[in-house]
């Protein structure tokens, strides 16, 4: 489970996560996937201010899939490891594991897609080289993307 190319945050659930059952709303993921993946930017020096302006891109979201696992609960610790999965000539995909911290077992998988565009006009542009230099550490080993049936979503 100690992969180095999966970059990790921890992050609690909290009362505003969870529904009467106490068990997390699936919507508060994505929250929880927006915190690991501008950690992540942020760890490679990218943080999105200076991505945007030294880039001149936006990474809108073009995809988003998730998978739930096993409920997670207020107070629960949460591990969510983010990773390139794949990058495409316009896109690239992020791929995200929630887990309880300390456990085997997922609570959740999912990934997104983002698109590369010019901010001024939206159109989309090759994903620029410095942004996959600096993601390379975080990047999925290419025999572990190979074997991935859902790799072709970021080829767009």
């Amino acid at each position: 489970m100690n992969e180095p190319w999966k970059y990790r945050i921890e992050e609690r659930v909290r009362w505003g996560d969870v529904d009467a059952a106490r068990i997390i709303f699936y919507g508060a993921y994505i929250r929880f996937f927006e915190f690991a993946e501008t950690e992540l930017f942020r760890a490679v020096g990218l943080p999105y201010g200076v991505m945007f302006d030294e880039l001149d891109v936006w990474l809108p979201r073009a995809h988003l899939e998730c998978d739930f696992r096993q409920a997670a609960q207020l107070d629960d610790l949460l591990e969510v490891c983010v990773y390139v999965g794949r990058v495409g000539h316009k896109s690239l995909r992020l791929d995200f594991e929630v887990r309880r911290k300390g456990e085997e077992a997922l609570v959740a998988e999912a990934h997104f897609v983002l698109v590369s565009v010019r901010r001024d006009t939206f159109e989309t542009v090759p994903v620029p080289e410095e942004l996959k230099r600096r993601l390379a550490p975080y990047t999925r080993p290419a025999s572990r993307a190979d074997d991935d049936p859902h790799a072709e979503v970021a080829a767009r």
